[in-house]
């Protein structure tokens, strides 16, 4: 049934063109009268519901912030009582023992305070105020700091207690404190309710910030004695405004003056009592509303009149007299509106197309279409074509039309439709047969027709081609005649599976004259118009190929193709089965695991190729002295490893070793090179030690690594204390990471004498872990691991942090003291070290000058030019470096003359047995005139003994460290040792 080709009309002549226009035009000029609307009330009520969370925020943060200074007053007050009752039951006379300093001052300091006065202020009474606030401020200032920068007592006599110290250790001698804004605020005359009071923002130009104080009077038996202070800092209180993305917040005070936008406070140093001057914003319109709700906050609309283009709310901070706004442009949500507007336009845009769209299609569909293919089929029948065409019968008008034409035009076509129809068959017939014909005799598989007892009728020429035959010597010849001989009895099975199911497949075994191939055979039946078979087709495909590649693919699949012997899967294969003998008691069997010495050097030095050549030559010494029913493997780089069947002991499996360690005796020529080679084997025995494949793999690795570690060149049966090891090993790695995350380690920090003067020059820091059990894990039980797992360099950097934020705190206290961070191997290959010292440093404010970093000998050796310039980018970061232990690595002179070293330690044990052993006198003698000839600095470790620091004297070796003079302190124990600190 074909379909009817018609003439369409074009452009604007549809009628359902013209019709899907109109509707159109009329969907979109509705849809945008609409939606307009809808999107005027939207953006009213947004700004309504934005105005109402506006308010709501205000409020909150308002509450917050009001909060936040209530709570700082009660406990101000509540520290305030407490010094109160303490002054009233102290006698306030003491002995004037202190003596003033050159600048006519008399200042201390202590770890949790520090307290002035000038000299001529001091006597009996202040005297007594020191020592009583100095117990008080043991007390309270641990608390007061938890809530507060700083708390101080200003007594009327111009004497200060504060903590943190620092204030007290700068101040000038002649500061006086009646001109203070945070003392005279609350004296009798100011405050004559004693109240506590908040200052307004000023500069301290001690502690350089700016800050409110709030200032308490202290009253002893009805006299003003002085007063208590705490400061709260700008900045922490412009931390707490509310920060949200498109929401910006500010606060002024009672007179309008915008205080989180001034700038006067980024001035570098303006003088002390300097009050904060408000700047301007960014939009003036923000300091008229400002000024204008602080005048009359009850007149909010007059206020946010002034700023038309935005939505702002304000609300009252008590406590300290300002008010908080937070406040949104307009023009922000109006942007928002903005995008829908643009995206209703093309939603409406849209619609309307697609339902105009949809009208023309359905009025072409229904009507128009029908009613042209009509046409299209009365034309064809015209020009007399009696094909059926194909119409739609539905039962509306044009369907009935369509049916009475369907009718007429049958009637026709049936007439000739017969006789066309049985030439046609005949004619397929005949093509249908010569294609096959032609598709048998050029088909590129073998195909045979043979009777129904298999005897050959017709053989293609591929076949023939293909077995180097002709059709006349295999005619009426049976087909097993093609097989291979040893393929005879699959023949057999043929016949029977014929018989049974009358078709067969699988692969077979060609085989004429010399020839042999292997090919794919499907034999299928032909049947009769009965039914039954009257012959059988049978087609070969040459296979030969693929047999060929999965040989290949069983060699690459078990074999290693460098050396010929087995590979891991196979090694793993036959593991599995000694494992399963073992288990039914059949034998004994050891697993040795070989991994050759210094094979990496010969590979980088002479090549990769030499490589290969060293690995086959290592194959066939292995499998000269290994039996035949032992299986060796090389499981991957230099690794092999041995299967030895029937081992009843260890003493077989010792005498086998030491045989195959006999194969590595002699050297291995490579090319012009000859180099000697060694291995060390990791033996374990089943099932004595282990029955499972992954416990015995693991316990023969343990075992290698345990003779590489003795040594190399050597073998080492598996113990139950190398399992243990290895557990206790992983146990401290996890513990380690663990540590890391929990912050587990402290810093100890040992000083450095000068036996000069016995001043403290600098300390070094120590690493210490302290577990949560209170225990502290000794260094040498963890550095080891730590370093292999490379979880050192996290620890690393970690130290230097920490130390240069010690360091800044000894400065800042004007300790000029140096400090030195030993570095592990890891860290010093570390490319990324220089910038990550750059960084600590940049970070901390730590003075490059007083930092020295040691580091030993043997990390020099090896790739000396890297070395070399690691030290340099060291150097250009302005830090110092030392060498650690010298005496017991290399001490080679030319390397030291090359590397850009500042210091030299003497190791411990040249110093540890003076003055018993003249040995070590003179070595160490030697070492201090060589340091002083080469311009560098000389320390000595380990000095336990007064002869020690005797002799280390009288050869001008000054700097010494040691538990003669101190053991490692944490940094708050430091304070308490008699020496003085170079400052």
């Amino acid at each position: 049934m074909k379909d009817v080709n018609f003439i369409k009309p074009t452009g604007m002549d549809s009628l359902g063109r013209k019709f899907a226009l109109v509707v159109f035009l009329a969907i979109v000029t509705a849809g945008f009268v609409i939606g307009y609307a809808v999107i005027l009330l939207q953006e009213a009520n947004e700004f309504e519901q934005q105005q109402i969370a506006l308010k709501h925020s205000a409020a909150n943060h308002a509450l917050q912030l009001n909060k936040n200074f209530l709570q700082k007053e009660q406990k101000a007050i509540a520290a305030n009582q407490v010094i109160s009752r303490s002054l009233s039951l102290a006698s306030l006379s003491g002995a004037t023992t202190m003596k003033a300093a050159a600048d006519g001052s008399i200042r201390v300091q202590d770890d949790y305070s520090g307290a002035f006065v000038a000299a001529q202020n001091y006597n009996t009474r202040v005297a007594a105020l020191f020592d009583k606030t100095d117990l008080l401020w043991q007390q309270l200032s641990p608390l007061m700091l938890q809530e507060f920068f700083n708390f101080y007592f200003i007594s009327k006599e111009q004497f200060i207690r504060i903590s943190p110290a620092d204030w007290a250790l700068q101040v000038s001698s002649e500061h006086d404190f009646n001109q203070d804004l945070f003392y005279n605020i609350v004296t009798p005359e100011q405050n004559p309710a004693r109240q506590p009071r908040w200052t307004p923002l000023y500069y301290d130009n001690i502690w350089k910030k700016w800050m409110t104080s709030l200032i308490i009077p202290v009253y002893v038996n009805d006299e003003f004695v002085g007063v208590t202070g705490t400061d709260f800092i700008l900045q922490d209180i412009l931390a707490m405004l509310p920060r949200q993305e498109g929401r910006h917040s500010m606060i002024f005070d009672s007179q309008g003056q915008i205080i989180s936008s001034a700038r006067q406070f980024l001035r570098t140093d303006p003088p002390m009592n300097t009050p904060l001057q408000a700047g301007e914003t960014s939009a003036d319109s923000l300091s008229q509303y400002a000024r204008q709700y602080a005048a009359n906050p009850r007149q909010i609309m007059q206020a946010q009149a002034l700023v038309p283009e935005k939505l702002i709310a304000t609300d009252v901070v008590e406590r300290a007299d300002w008010y908080l706004s937070v406040y949104v442009d307009k023009a922000d949500i109006a942007t928002a509106f903005s995008s829908v507007r643009s995206r209703l336009v093309l939603v409406f845009t849209a619609v309307a197309l697609l339902v105009a769209l949809f009208l023309q299609l359905v009025i072409y569909h229904f009507i128009l279409k029908r009613i042209n293919r009509l046409s299209g089929a009365i034309s064809r029948l015209s020009r007399g074509d009696l094909e059926q065409v194909q119409l739609d019968t539905q039962n509306d008008e044009i369907g009935l039309l369509n049916q009475a034409f369907g009718r007429m035009s049958d009637e026709i076509s049936t007439l000739v439709s017969g006789l066309n129809a049985r030439i046609e068959e005949k004619e397929q017939a005949e093509r249908s047969a010569r294609k096959l014909s032609k598709a048998v005799s050029f088909s590129s598989s073998g195909i045979v027709l043979t009777d129904q007892l298999l005897r050959i009728e017709y053989a293609n020429p591929f076949l023939t081609e293909m077995i180097g035959t002709t059709t006349e010597q295999i005619q009426l010849q049976p087909l097993g005649t093609l097989f291979a001989e040893e393929m005879h009895h699959v023949a057999e099975e043929i016949q029977q599976t014929l018989a049974e199911r009358q078709h067969w497949r699988g692969d077979m075994l060609l085989q004429h004259a010399e020839r042999q191939l292997w090919v794919s055979l499907a034999i299928a039946p032909i049947r009769d118009e009965k039914g039954g078979i009257s012959n059988y087709v049978c087609a070969m495909q040459d296979i030969s190929f693929i047999k060929q590649s999965q040989k290949k693919m069983e060699q690459l699949a078990y074999y290693d193709v460098l050396t010929g012997l087995a590979n891991r899967s196979y090694f793993r294969d036959q593991l599995r089965k000694a494992i399963a003998m073992s288990h039914r008691g059949y034998y004994s069997f050891a697993l040795l695991y070989f991994d050759l010495d210094e094979f990496k050097r010969i590979n980088d030095t002479l090549g990769h190729d030499a490589g290969d050549e060293l690995l086959k030559e290592v194959a066939k010494r292995l499998i000269s002295r290994l039996r035949e029913e032992d299986t060796i493997a090389r499981l991957g780089g230099d690794e092999f490893a041995v299967i030895l069947s029937g081992i009843t002991d260890r003493g077989q499996a010792s005498s086998i070793a030491a045989n195959l360690q006999q194969a590595f005796a002699a050297p291995v020529k490579l090319g012009n090179h000859e180099v000697s080679i060694s291995a060390s084997i990791g033996i374990t025995v089943a099932p004595e030690d282990a029955s499972e494949e992954e416990l015995l793999l693991k316990h023969a690795d343990l075992a290698m690594y345990e003779a590489k570690a003795r040594g190399k060149n050597t073998f080492h049966f598996f113990s139950h204390d190398l399992n243990e090891a290895a557990n206790e090993r992983l146990l401290i790695e996890n513990q380690l990471r663990e540590a890391i995350r929990e912050h587990q380690f402290l810093l100890y920090y040992q000083p450095k004498i000068d036996i000069r003067d016995n001043s403290i020059v600098g300390y070094e820091t120590l690493l210490r872990w302290l577990r949560p059990d209170n225990t502290l894990v000794p260094p040498l039980r963890f550095i080891g691991v730590a370093e292999s797992t490379g979880l050192i360099v996290q620890i690393g950097e970690w130290i230097i942090w920490e130390a240069c934020r010690f360091l800044s705190r000894q400065h800042s206290r004007g300790h000029n003291v140096t400090l030195s961070i030993n570095l592990s191997v890891r860290q010093f290959k570390d490319d990324n070290l220089p910038e990550i010292v750059e960084r600590i440093l940049l970070r901390t404010g730590a003075n490059p000058a007083f930092l020295i970093f040691e580091i030993t000998e043997s990390m020099l050796m090896g790739d000396t030019d890297a070395a070399i310039n690691q030290l340099n980018q060291l150097k250009r970061l302005g830090v110092s470096l030392s060498i650690d232990d010298f005496g017991t690595g290399y001490s080679s002179l030319s390397y030291l003359k090359r590397f850009p070293v500042d210091e030299l330690k003497i190791d411990r044990s040249f110093v540890k047995d003076i003055p018993d052993d003249r040995n070590d006198m003179d070595i160490v003698a030697a070492i201090i005139a060589m340091a002083q000839k080469m311009n560098l600095r000389v320390v000595a470790e380990g000095v336990e003994t007064a002869e020690q620091v005797e002799f280390l004297r009288k050869n001008a070796c000054y700097q010494v460290q040691g538990y003669y003079f101190s053991m490692p302190l944490a940094e708050q124990e430091l304070s308490r040792l008699n020496y003085v600190v170079n400052s």
